[in-house]
Parts: structure tokens; C-alpha cells; sequence
């Protein structure tokens, strides 16, 4: 509940949990799959925003009228590219290995409903890398297997303290949910 009304968060990701408690806001989780698809045409920054309206749309049949509903998609954005989750390891040493040296930009998108109200808004933080060793890599892909993760790492483990020497923009969002904003929309609510 938060202010009388149910929460729902339209997300397994272990992260978003994480934050969501953190913030000191009481909610249940409702998932449906969804293919986390957008238009080819469909400008990279605008493609985070529409996966989480398929992912709000997708569970709202699945809660009450009155309920919150908080669904979110973090992508990670290298040369206008979207870099997804890593198909095995040798497709997460490539993607590490391109970002290492380099800045890269992890957009979230996300989506509140309230009843018929729609409160939708993306959140970009720049990532810089420090260049990267192969043994570094594989390291971190062997210990930390972030087979689920965008761009293959999660700010917030090991390769977050080693490699990552400068962000710009919010770190919660990295870890895929920019919750001060999140909290900052369910007060104008």
C-alpha cells in the first residue's frame, strides 16, 4: 500500500525489488512475459519506455482498477546501439570488452498507472569504463554469471568498485530503477 492504494510491480528483477524496499514501499510482484520487443524505426531512447508500457499493459488485467502499477526496462546504449543481455559467455566477454575504456549510457524507462492515469518518464545516466583485462572479464563473468543483466554487469557487484571510474546521472537507475523520481511521481499522485 503506499498512501491507501495497492503497489504492483511489473518486474522479477531482484534490483528493482531491492530499491523498491529500500524506498519503504510495500508492494507485490505481478509478471507476465512479454517480449521485450520495439519497433526497428523506433529511436533507441524511446525503446526502454515502450517495453515497459508492454510490460504495464501486460499485468494490468492482473490487478485491481485502483492498484499502482510500477513497470520499468533498463537498456545499456553503446554507439546508438542497444546492448542486450548476453546470449552465453563468450557474448559477455564481447560486450564487457567493447565497454571497457569506453562511456557508455543506461537508459530506464518507466511506467506508473493509477487507475486510468499514465505517469511515464526515462532516466539516463553515462557510464565511464576503465580499459579492461581479459582476466578482469572473465573473472567477472566466471564469479558473478550476469547472463540476466543488460550490458552484461550490474553496477552495484564487483566489476561496479574495479572498473567503473565515473558516472554521470543517477547509479540506482544503472541497477535499473531510478527510485528517488519513481518516489517523486507517487507523491504527485
Amino acid at each position: 500500500m503506499y498512501k491507501g492504494k495497492p503497489v504492483v510491480l511489473a518486474s522479477q528483477s531482484p534490483r528493482r525489488k531491492q530499491l523498491l524496499e529500500q524506498a519503504g514501499i510495500p508492494f507485490e510482484v505481478k509478471v507476465v512475459e512479454t517480449a521485450e520487443t520495439f519497433p526497428p524505426d523506433m529511436p533507441v531512447a524511446e525503446a526502454p519506455l515502450h517495453i515497459a508500457r508492454q510490460k504495464a499493459a501486460a499485468v494490468k488485467s492482473l490487478c485491481e482498477e485502483d492498484d499502482i502499477i510500477i513497470a520499468a526496462d533498463t537498456v545499456v546504449v553503446l554507439d546508438n546501439t542497444i546492448i542486450g543481455k548476453p546470449k552465453d559467455r563468450e557474448d559477455a566477454i564481447r560486450i564487457l570488452t567493447a565497454l571497457g575504456g569506453r562511456t557508455h549510457t543506461v537508459i530506464t524507462g518507466v511506467v506508473i498507472h493509477n487507475g486510468a492515469r499514465e505517469t511515464a518518464f526515462s532516466k539516463t545516466t553515462d557510464v565511464h569504463f576503465k580499459p579492461l583485462s581479459q582476466e578482469q572479464i572473465v573473472y567477472y563473468i566466471d564469479q558473478y554469471q550476469p547472463y540476466d543483466k543488460a550490458g552484461a554487469y550490474a553496477i552495484q557487484e564487483w566489476i561496479g568498485a574495479v572498473a567503473i571510474d565515473g558516472i554521470n546521472g543517477c547509479f540506482y537507475n544503472v541497477m535499473g530503477l531510478p527510485v528517488s523520481r519513481v518516489v517523486e511521481e507517487l507523491e504527485k499522485m
